[in-house]
């Protein structure tokens, strides 16, 4: 399963939260990115993030002079980071869940950003649905559970560990199953009270 490192996009540079709302939008255009991550005031501080939809939401369509308005004034911060070792899926999930078009991918320190247009572009999801491959790994883990039980004993700690191992794939599959049927009920009442 590719990674959020895998995809994620390296070229990132920081701003201050003092600079101004005009200097967030020339670094912008500059680079032609949509969002830029907001400098942590210390190593404990969390970073922010400034994005496009910030600005036009809070600056432009309020008649504010993007030359008197501070980033802190309308960054988001905390902002939603990534762990690099989380798993594409994973991260499209919690974009999902959390209206997210982008992240910061953080280990400690800043190693880049992923936004949907990585996702689409840039991962295997076309070509290794994640069905698929839980559906393979579990068929792979019952076998394997199968014969560690029977070489270790249906008693044994190994045995319980192997079979730990399925019930979390079939939790996986069933979370999956379970979001995509609630999200096509949804869907239908949807349609069904807009077509009153």
């Amino acid at each position: 399963m590719m990674k959020a490192s895998d995809i994620m996009t390296q070229d990132v540079v920081t701003i201050r939260s003092s600079a101004t709302v005009a200097d967030a939008v020339q670094l912008m255009r500059e680079r032609n990115w949509r969002a830029v991550i907001v400098e942590r005031r210390h190593h404990q501080d969390a970073y922010g993030i400034i994005t496009e939809a910030d600005i036009v939401y809070k600056v432009v369509a309020f008649g504010r002079d993007p030359n008197l308005v501070r980033v802190h004034e309308v960054m988001t911060k905390p902002c939603i980071a990534l762990n690099p070792d989380l798993g594409v899926e994973y991260v499209a999930r919690l974009f999902a869940d959390n209206g997210l078009l982008r992240a910061p991918v953080i280990q400690g320190e800043l190693l880049g950003i992923v936004s949907v247009s990585d996702i689409l572009l840039k991962s295997d999801f076309v070509e290794q649905p994640q069905a698929v491959l839980l559906e393979h790994d579990l068929q792979v883990a019952i076998t394997q559970a199968t014969t560690t039980c029977a070489e270790k004993g249906p008693n044994s700690e190994v045995c319980a560990a192997a079979w730990e191992v399925v019930e979390d794939l079939q939790s996986e599959i069933a979370h999956q199953q379970a979001k995509q049927v609630l999200q096509t009920a949804l869907n239908k009442a949807e349609l069904y009270k807009n077509s009153l």
